[in-house]
């Protein structure tokens, strides 16, 4: 470790930081984050002014010339392309090329040789066909790999968000952290309850029939004077209470908040404000950028969940 003891850190894929502002609030120092998006590499820039942000395919850079450029790592941070290994993708097909973009992170980890990575992705990356193929370049490196899962909801975060994390240490095998709240916390805790959003009418003209059978199964459980998430795309009724945490943040704008008023139900989309503190980031990391809500949304839903993160490296430095 360098820098008075703080751990050099680098993030590929790095999205919006979610793992850098975990890594960052455990002492890290965040030297540099790697994204193709345009838009991740905005919000990266603007959240990590200390970093150097490279806006590149990490297959069209070479290892050797980044390490020149920014010193020796002790870290890198990974959550490589998820998309086409997640059942949020459904029966579409599914790119090859995308999911290899993981063997980046044993490229880099090749010439910077940190003593730890992270590796973060959904659960579904344990099923594909190369998977162990990149566990064991990881042992060919000389990393003890710890392979696990943890749901953001153990940690505090107001969404249950479950991850794969390959653990990865050249010293010794690197235990997970112990969940931080016995308690999980609930969505209404980031609802803005405010009425500075504009409501409409759920049960109106015009209204889609599926969308109108949500609201219907949730008031027949809840009754009608309880507010709800009504969820759109995925399994289950359509529905969830807010005294339980969110459910998985996609790329998709797909919780409506439903509020039993005096004139009937009224509903609202969740805001990217509202989704950034469901992710678990604070008030500090800024998202009132100049891009639209559809990049906002898709920025929260590729992320990772920054206090799991946190506790990762709290256990990792111990």
């Amino acid at each position: 470790m360098r820098n008075n003891g703080n751990i050099r850190t680098i993030d590929l894929f790095c999205g919006a930081g979610g793992s850098s502002f975990g890594a960052r609030k455990a002492g890290a120092a965040i030297v540099a984050g790697f994204d193709i998006w345009q838009t991740a590499i905005v919000a990266y820039k603007t959240n990590f002014p200390e970093a150097k942000a490279f806006h590149n395919d990490l297959r069209n850079l070479s290892p050797k010339v980044i390490r020149k450029e920014i010193g020796e790592i002790d870290l890198i941070l990974g959550s490589p392309e998820c998309t086409n290994h997640s059942v949020a993708k459904g029966a579409r097909d599914r790119c090859e090329a995308s999911k290899n973009t993981a063997f980046e992170v044993t490229r880099f980890a090749e010439v910077f040789r940190p003593k730890w990575i992270i590796i973060e992705n959904v659960v579904e990356m344990s099923a594909w066909n190369k998977h162990t193929k990149l566990i064991n370049e990881l042992n060919e490196l000389k990393y003890y790999v710890n392979e696990i899962q943890l749901n953001s909801a153990d940690f505090g975060v107001p969404q249950a968000r479950n991850r794969l994390f390959l653990l990865c240490s050249l010293s010794d095998k690197i235990h997970p952290p112990k969940p931080t709240s016995n308690q999980r916390m609930p969505v209404s805790s980031i609802i803005d309850w405010s009425d500075r959003y504009a409501l409409s009418p759920v049960f109106k003209k015009g209204r889609a029939e599926k969308t109108l059978k949500r609201a219907t199964n949730a008031i027949e459980v809840l009754g009608k004077n309880e507010p709800f998430i009504m969820v759109y795309y995925g399994t289950g009724h359509g529905w969830q209470s807010i005294d339980k945490p969110l459910r998985t943040i996609t790329t998709l704008d797909r919780f409506a908040l439903v509020i039993p008023t005096k004139n009937g139900h009224m509903m609202r989309m969740l805001q990217p404000e509202e989704l950034k503190l469901a992710m678990g980031f604070t008030d500090e990391y800024n998202l009132k950028l100049q891009m639209t809500r559809r990049e906002k949304i898709m920025l929260m839903g590729n992320g990772v969940c920054p206090p799991v993160m946190t506790e990762i490296l709290k256990n990792l430095c111990n």
